[in-house]
């Protein structure tokens, strides 16, 4: 089995779309969902004891299950998560490490689809490459990257899931994922991390996806255009149909003027180096007004907890 892909990037960048596309190639597995329990096995291997016991094996993959059941039950599309099952191959196997028994986990489930390379899309994981390439050498990054006014919109529709509640803190939001993943993905080389622009992608599906499949070192196939496939609809409105090209700059007739002003004036210098234009001078805001915005976000986010609406 061929080392991993991870797909990451921003909240609401895309990367579901990108996600369904990678995965109807043959020789890739990825998961439907987001796993969300990588990151936090890795950072507390050593809570989990020697990892050559079979008990210990078998506690690993209850916190997975305990973490992200949905995922687990319904997002595998070639492997039936059976706990005890699973404990006692990883262990028959050897698999006496955290990478090991997450590999294995991803790598049967890939095996059952008939791929050869397994991968896994959980966008916050953009933050945490490094720790990623420590675990599993070898393995790639995709960094979806889109317009962060179109993000800002979208993170308002999910405003409790992300606690975002003025457009100010949307824009750092956005900012903070972009910038650690491109900073980051500079420093890990052009072999391991590839960028892509979600509006390419929409534009330009064909050659966007040519150029990861050479990124990949993997034979391009029509079906990462024609992605949809029967039974795997998605959770996701927009993947019922084909690509929707016109499902950006959404921003320039949902947000109001001064959204727009104070998006680009938080951020402005981001967006360009992304390729995004400005539409204002973008001056820089000054500390008191930043302050206040900040507050204001904790102040909301406090209020709508305290009500239950966050949950």
């Amino acid at each position: 089995m061929q080392p991993p892909i991870f797909i990451v990037g921003a909240p609401r960048s895309g990367t579901t779309l990108l996600q369904y596309m990678l995965r109807s190639h043959p020789d890739i597995s990825l998961p439907t969902g987001e796993s969300h329990f990588i990151v936090p096995l890795l950072k507390h291997a050593h809570e989990y004891g020697d990892l050559s016991q079979l008990e210990n094996i078998r506690r690993v993959l209850a916190r997975m299950y305990q973490q992200s059941a949905n995922f687990l039950e319904t997002d595998l599309h070639g492997l039936k998560f059976e706990i005890d099952k699973l404990a006692e191959t990883f262990h028959q196997e050897g698999r006496h490490t955290m990478p090991a028994i997450i590999s294995g986990l991803f790598e049967k489930n890939a095996a059952g689809e008939g791929a050869s390379i397994w991968g896994d899309k959980t966008p916050y994981y953009v933050l945490h490459m490094p720790l990623l390439r420590q675990h599993f050498p070898g393995c790639r990054f995709i960094h979806l990257i889109r317009d962060g006014r179109d993000c800002a919109l979208s993170m308002f529709q999910r405003r409790h899931d992300f606690g975002v509640y003025n457009t100010f803190f949307a824009a750092k939001y956005w900012e903070i994922y972009v910038e650690i993943g491109r900073q980051t993905g500079k420093g890990l080389g052009i072999k391991i991390y590839h960028e892509i622009r979600y509006e390419d992608l929409l534009e330009r599906p064909e050659a966007t996806m040519r150029d990861l499949c050479a990124f990949l070192n993997v034979q391009f196939h029509d079906s990462l255009i024609n992605f949809k496939k029967s039974g795997e609809a998605g959770k996701t409105p927009l993947l019922q149909k084909p690509l929707q090209r016109d499902n950006r700059q959404k921003w320039r007739s949902r947000m109001t003027p001064r959204q727009i002003l104070l998006f680009e004036r938080a951020v402005g210098p981001t967006l360009q180096d992304c390729g995004y234009p400005l539409t204002t001078d973008a001056t820089p805001l000054p500390l008191p007004v930043r302050a206040f915005w900040h507050l204001h976000n904790r102040l909301a986010h406090q209020y709508y907890r305290l009500r239950g609406a966050t949950r």
